[in-house]
């Protein structure tokens, strides 16, 4: 270099900007705890059938058999957004089927019918929801029933991020997301139905799901929360409001090529 001459270090160039289309995410390293993205982490948002994740819990905390049958009445068909399902009135389940059927298809008549068997019926459920939250920090949580098809029950994206990690703690939780599909045969009334994931990442490899759950009403908006390890980096992805059916599945995969890059 000759003397007296400027020395311009060579451009690096910078990061692109994350584009994520859901109106709250949170983006968590799982191993050190590091936020590597938010946006508006903190936003109250009706949350969907995430909720289920806290129905499972509940289920599962208060240790009642898996093995015994309940029953899909009345009561549990969908009075307030009128949703359709093809579990018939009358069906005979085990409690462990009908939580695997919430947890993997987000099966409504399920989640209502898993309360409305629970000590004390759906008042005591509810209760024990919301006293869940409280005990996992979700300040500002608020649960209403079973299933999610209430606006009233509301989270946040950093509140949800404490519901995974309390999920991801149960290996059946985590058993009953992973799955793909589903053949249910149920003896009475005598009918076999085929069940899928809610999720279609669960069925790509490269993603390594080890914990999902969607959520859609026209309030929620299209929610996804998982726990995956893509590119051997273990995530905890919440995806809150996103509008469009593959909206969440295009902002994770927009994450993970950020993430990469």
């Amino acid at each position: 270099m000759l003397a007296g001459s400027l020395f311009i270090a060579p451009a690096v160039a910078a990061k692109p900007a994350l584009q994520v289309m859901s109106s709250s995410a949170l983006v968590l390293d799982v191993n050190s705890g590091q936020t590597l993205y938010q946006k508006n982490p903190n936003q109250v948002r009706p949350i969907a059938s995430l909720t289920k994740l806290m129905t499972a819990l509940v289920v599962l905390d208060a240790k009642q058999n898996l093995n015994d049958v309940i029953t899909v009445d009345e009561s549990d068909r969908d009075l307030l957004k009128g949703t359709h399902s093809r579990i018939r009135m009358g069906t005979k389940v085990t409690r462990r089927d009908a939580l695997h059927l919430a947890l993997m298809s987000s099966e409504n008549r399920m989640a209502s019918a898993l309360a409305r068997h629970y000590p004390g019926g759906k008042p005591a459920f509810i209760r024990a929801m919301n006293n869940k939250a409280r005990q996992l920090g979700m300040r500002s949580s608020r649960f209403y029933d079973s299933t999610g098809l209430t606006t009233r029950n509301v989270s946040t994206a950093r509140d949800l991020s404490k519901l995974v990690a309390a999920a991801y703690r149960q290996p059946l939780i985590r058993q009953f997301t992973q799955d793909t599909s589903r053949e249910m045969r149920f003896n009475s009334p005598a009918y076999t139905l085929m069940f899928n994931n809610t999720n279609p990442l669960v069925k790509n490899s490269d993603w390594d799901v080890h914990l999902s759950k969607t959520g859609y009403t026209d309030e929620a908006g299209r929610c996804l929360v998982m726990r995956a390890k893509p590119d051997n980096r273990e995530l905890a992805i919440i995806l809150l409001n996103a509008q469009g059916k593959r909206t969440p599945v295009g902002d994770a995969n927009r994450i993970r090529q950020w993430l990469r890059s």
